[in-house]
């Protein structure tokens, strides 16, 4: 184990990994194994799975991803986690078995005397009507709790119908909907009296200047990893956005 590590933070969001996209699986063991175990902290903002249907889905790769994760933990890189809106069911059973500490959705940190607000960055889509009525809806007691008493068969079946349905609607919708609402960015800054926002969600990888509390402000989107892989390096003196190929 390494005796100190380097000042460095990862941030990493919508990997949607699944059992049918090994190369996007390699692509994470890769990172977890040479990049982030270099790292004090990994905060993963979300999706990191394609679908959660709960923590008793023993699925080998899920198993894999688990014990990845508990080695990287082992090395000393602390790993926190925020749901996203494909796996918001993921409880403490699966973060205990993989090393990590479920934060809110919400978050203020401080790094590198730094304040940061961390989300998904689903709630900053405003815009979305029909999406943010099912997330309120999804994200009640008696949902998740009727969900969860299902057998894992037809909670299969539920996540599989219900992706080709969310499909269906996004590609109907326009790119401004599926944005994150500037009013929105701008409120939850001013909220938190912070100047720098991390999210993901949007798919849009990019660092964007705006203006709250009145003052030079910073929203930084992460990549998804459909088509490579992508993390924000976070150190006392850069914010760095960085993208590798799949391979």
């Amino acid at each position: 184990m390494p005796d100190k590590k380097k000042p460095i933070t990862y941030f990493i969001a919508d990997l949607h990994l699944a059992d049918n996209r090994p190369d996007i699986t390699d692509c994470f063991l890769r990172f977890l194994k040479y990049e982030a175990v270099k790292a004090q902290s990994l905060y993963i903002l979300g999706d990191l799975f394609e679908a959660w249907l709960g923590d008793d889905d023993d699925s080998d790769y899920l198993v894999t991803i688990a014990n990845a994760l508990t080695t990287l933990s082992g090395f000393g890189t602390k790993i926190y986690y925020i749901h996203g809106n494909r796996d918001f069911l993921l409880g403490q059973g699966f973060a205990k078995k993989s090393a990590m500490i479920l934060l809110p959705e919400v978050d203020l940190i401080q790094l590198y005397e730094k304040d940061m607000v961390i989300m998904h960055g689903d709630t900053l889509c405003t815009k979305d009507i029909a999406y943010q009525k099912f997330r309120k809806k999804s994200r009640s007691w008696w949902w998740q709790t009727l969900i969860k008493s299902l057998p894992l068969f037809v909670r299969k079946k539920i996540a599989a119908d219900y992706r080709k349905r969310s499909e269906a609607a996004t590609a109907v919708k326009s790119q401004d909907i599926m944005d994150v609402t500037p009013d929105e960015v701008v409120s939850c800054l001013e909220q938190y009296k912070c100047q720098i926002l991390i999210h993901g969600h949007t798919h849009r990888p990019a660092k964007h200047e705006l203006v709250a509390n009145d003052k030079k402000a910073q929203r930084i989107v992460l990549g998804d990893w459909y088509e490579q892989g992508a993390w924000l390096k976070v150190t006392p003196d850069t914010m760095e956005l960085v993208f590798e190929p799949l391979k």
